[in-house]
C-alpha cells in the first residue's frame, strides 16, 4: 500500500510540473515512476487533457487543482486491483454453535453415596451424588464403583502403584449391594449413605464441574 501511494504523489507531481512548465503540456514524461512502471498515456488521455485545460484556463484556482487532483486519484484507483479478502473467516451460524462453550456448573455442597443414590449436581435440595470429583493433591480424577467396598488391608501404596487399572484395583474390592467404593491415587473411601463431602476433612476432593 506504501509504494501504491508514493507511486501516486509522484504521478501528481509530475503532472502538475509537466502542466505547468512552457510547451509541456503535450510533451511525454521522461524517466520517474511512470517510466518504471510502464504506464500507457493511451488510457489516460482523455483525463490528462481534461487536467490541462483546467490548469493552463486564466480561471484556475485552487478548487480546479483540487479536482485535477481528484480526477487522478479516483483514475488511479480505478485501476487498482480489488483487495483480497480477508482470509479470517467470519462466524456463520455453524461457527457460532461450535464457538460458545458448554456451560457446566458445580456442586455445592458436594455429596458422596451408595450405589442407591443417583448421581449429578448436587445442592441443598436435589441431594445428588457427584460423579465428577478430582483431587486437589495428587490431581488425579476419583474414580467410583457401585456395589463394591475396599478391603481394610488397602494403604496408599495400593492406590498409588495401581490407579486408575480397574484390573489391578479388583484385588482388594468387596462386593457389596447397595455401596460405592471411591478412590483416587491418594486417598480412598468406601460410603453407604448419603454423605456431605465437608463432614470429612481429610479428603481433599472437589466438584470437577458437571456439563448441562
Amino acid at each position: 500500500m506504501a509504494d501504491e501511494l508514493e507511486l501516486l504523489l509522484d504521478e501528481v507531481e509530475a503532472r502538475l510540473c509537466r502542466l505547468s512548465a512552457p510547451g509541456a503540456a503535450h510533451g511525454p514524461l521522461r524517466g520517474g515512476r511512470e517510466d518504471e512502471e510502464g504506464e500507457k498515456e493511451e488510457e489516460g488521455a482523455a483525463a490528462k487533457g481534461r487536467s490541462a485545460k483546467m490548469l493552463m484556463s486564466p480561471g484556475s484556482s485552487d478548487e480546479d487543482i483540487d479536482d485535477v487532483i481528484d480526477e487522478i486519484c479516483n483514475d488511479s484507483f480505478a485501476k487498482m486491483p480489488p483487495k483480497l479478502k480477508s482470509n479470517s473467516a467470519r462466524l456463520t451460524p455453524e461457527n457460532n454453535s461450535a464457538a460458545v462453550q458448554i456451560h457446566r456448573r458445580r456442586c455445592c455442597p458436594v455429596y458422596l453415596g451408595g450405589s442407591s443414590s443417583p448421581n449429578g449436581i448436587g445442592t441443598n435440595i436435589s441431594k445428588r451424588t457427584c460423579d465428577q470429583l478430582r483431587c486437589t493433591a495428587c490431581d488425579f480424577r476419583v474414580s467410583l464403583f457401585n456395589d463394591y467396598i475396599w478391603d481394610q488391608s488397602c494403604d496408599y501404596l495400593f492406590f498409588r502403584n495401581n490407579m486408575p487399572e480397574l484390573s489391578k484395583l479388583r484385588a482388594k474390592m468387596i462386593k457389596k449391594k447397595g455401596s460405592r467404593a471411591y478412590a483416587c491415587q491418594c486417598s480412598w473411601r468406601s460410603i453407604d449413605e448419603l454423605t456431605d463431602l465437608q463432614t470429612d476433612q481429610q479428603l481433599r476432593w472437589v466438584c470437577g464441574k458437571h456439563a448441562e
